[in-house]
């Protein structure tokens, strides 16, 4: 009897341990592992958003299955990204686009890292890209665009190809039309175009940081203060307006802009807004101390850059290379009308019959990769702007003329 209670207890026992067992959540299938979650943030032009969200979406096919990607657009000015990340390296986006003439500095700070594919980058990039991205001969950035440059815009409706030769000529034509011909004097980068091919010189000491400049020399053909009053002569037009791009693009849009100098990145709304007038073109002559100077241009890229202190190194550089691959290149340009500095892309059909691109090909003859250091563009902007208002002080040129120099070579 107590040997058969044992069993019946025993039995009761293991049916509810089984039973158990049956209620509990099955193991986990090893077949299916856990994704690493991979968090990235890109700074890029305000005018890039749509498309940066692009080739996120794409990014993000191409890669699904190997990482759970949360990929953050952030805004942010191309031309001073270097001063915003060396601000705060660890807190900065991992993967940035900027403007060409920054790499050295950020280089220098540890912010970049030498690109681990050196030799692909350099074969499928056009030379002038991978000089511009390079620091040393070593390749520090991925090429993104071999467009960073200036040429003219004008409506065709109001221009001839001859007007186009000559600036004085074409604010004749605008006066005579009420209507403005545009260039922005509050940025350093535009008015190198007034000094550049004149025989006066700028450019960095060879530390790298320090600027030497002669723009105040009153030696030579063409003095310092012949460009000045050349500049004056030019604001005092009533056709003229000095402004950036903003009001240039509505101008074009109203009807009030007839012309104007800008870059690449116009090239679509320019487009729609004048149709089959559109023309574009090297920029022109303009006159100082009596003869006709070709106005002058910097040039340069816009590049991608991955944080030396992104916490997804090998991920952010896989997107830096997406970015920047022919394939986004040749959508670059079909959307935002910006020239590839990819090869293959450059080469293409449809790029080299863009008259934007045409005119900045035109215009290459006569610019300079900019390579400038930060003491630079203060000083310009504030002679400049001097120089667009009429010269409201009343001070005199060369005492202007100085006062620029000393600040652009300031140590």
């Amino acid at each position: 009897m107590a040997k058969w209670l044992f069993r019946f207890t025993l039995s009761v026992c293991l049916l509810s341990l089984l039973s158990a067992c049956d209620s509990q959540p099955p193991l986990p299938d090893e077949s299916q592992p856990v994704m690493d979650t991979v968090a990235l943030t890109v700074w890029g032009a305000e005018e890039d958003e749509a498309l940066l969200t692009q080739m996120f979406a794409s990014f993000q096919t191409h890669y699904a299955g190997q990482a759970d990607f949360r990929i953050t657009y952030q805004a942010q000015s191309e031309s001073n990204c270097k001063d915003v990340l060396l601000g705060n390296l660890e807190g900065g986006a991992d993967v940035f686009a900027f403007a060409d003439d920054q790499v050295a500095a950020l280089a220098a700070a540890g912010g970049l890292d030498p690109i681990p594919d050196e030799a692909g980058i350099r074969e499928s990039s056009l030379p002038t890209a991978v000089e511009a991205a390079s620091v040393g001969g070593t390749l520090y950035a991925y090429p993104l665009t071999a467009d960073n440059g200036y040429f003219l815009y004008y409506n065709k409706a109001y221009f001839t190809d001859e007007d186009i030769q000559s600036l004085e000529r074409m604010l004749e034509v605008a006066a005579q039309a009420e209507r403005l011909v545009t260039m922005d004097w509050s940025s350093a980068w535009y008015v190198y175009a007034f000094f550049g091919n004149t025989g006066l010189e700028v450019g960095l000491n060879e530390d790298g940081l320090t600027n030497y400049c002669t723009w105040n020399s009153t030696d030579g053909l063409i003095r310092g203060t012949d460009v000045a009053q050349a500049m004056l002569n030019i604001a005092a037009s009533p056709a003229f307006l000095n402004c950036q791009d903003g009001e240039f693009l509505a101008g074009v849009q109203d009807g009030t802009v007839i012309a104007g100098i800008s870059g690449v990145w116009n090239a679509v709304a320019v487009q729609k807004a004048w149709g089959g007038n559109m023309g574009a073109a090297k920029l022109p002559t303009f006159t100082c101390a009596g003869q006709q100077i070709q106005m002058a241009s910097f040039s340069g890229c816009k590049l991608i850059g991955v944080n030396a202190y992104s916490k997804h190194p090998d991920w952010a550089a896989r997107l830096a290379e997406w970015i920047t691959s022919e394939e986004n290149q040749r959508l670059r340009f079909e959307v935002r009308g910006q020239g590839p500095a990819n090869v293959s892309a450059a080469n293409s059909p449809e790029v080299q019959s863009s008259p934007a691109i045409s005119a900045l090909l035109a215009q290459a003859n006569y610019s300079q990769l900019q390579r400038v250091g930060g003491k630079f563009w203060d000083p310009v902007t504030e002679f400049a702007t001097s120089m667009a208002q009429g010269n409201p002080s009343g001070a005199s040129l060369q005492s202007q003329l100085d006062r620029m120099v000393e600040g652009v070579t300031q140590r």
